[in-house]
């Protein structure tokens, strides 16, 4: 049975060529904005102006999640990253964001090219509320794009990667 608009309750991260579910899981997604900057030119003493484009926005990824091991390959790359003293260049990577249907079937996939962690946040610990400890993770990337036919995995509870061809 399918639906049209899809939800938007199931979707897949991956960050490079890490292979591990645990880190490519994560509760929230959002920061996909892209939009075109706008400048008002008055021309003369006329008092119309002219909107013109300027170059494109966007902001930065952010995820949520709950609190996650230290040990994780995601979590030594954003630590590295996050206390750099910049000695060393800091690496980024592509990171694949899939919105999937019911089935885990990628509808739909962007890119961030470039992507390097700028913010890690932990939730507010408090005694009396017995929450979840939340992690949340921004990334800003050098541009994000939707990607045509992509999938990242068949199935996410799999470690085993998907063809990641572009169809043209």
């Amino acid at each position: 049975m399918n639906s049209y608009p899809p939800g938007d309750f199931y979707f897949q991260l991956q960050f490079g060529d890490v292979r591990i579910p645990a880190d490519n899981a994560f509760q929230e997604a959002t920061g996909l904005v892209a939009e075109l900057e706008i400048e008002a030119i008055k021309e003369g003493r006329q008092a119309d102006k002219h909107r013109v484009p300027q170059s494109p926005q966007s902001g930065n990824l952010v995820l949520r999640r709950g609190f996650m091991s230290a040990n994780s390959p995601l979590a030594t790359w954003v630590g590295a990253t996050i206390n750099t003293d910049f000695t060393k260049p800091i690496q980024t990577i592509d990171v694949l964001l899939s919105l999937l249907n019911g089935q885990h079937v990628a509808l739909a996939t962007w890119q961030f090219r470039e992507a390097w962690p700028v913010k890690l946040s932990m939730s507010d610990f408090r005694s009396q509320d017995n929450a979840q400890a939340i992690e949340t993770l921004e990334f800003a990337y050098s541009e994000f794009q939707h990607l045509e036919g992509v999938r990242i995995w068949a199935n996410p509870k799999e470690n085993e990667p998907v063809s990641s061809e572009r169809s043209s």
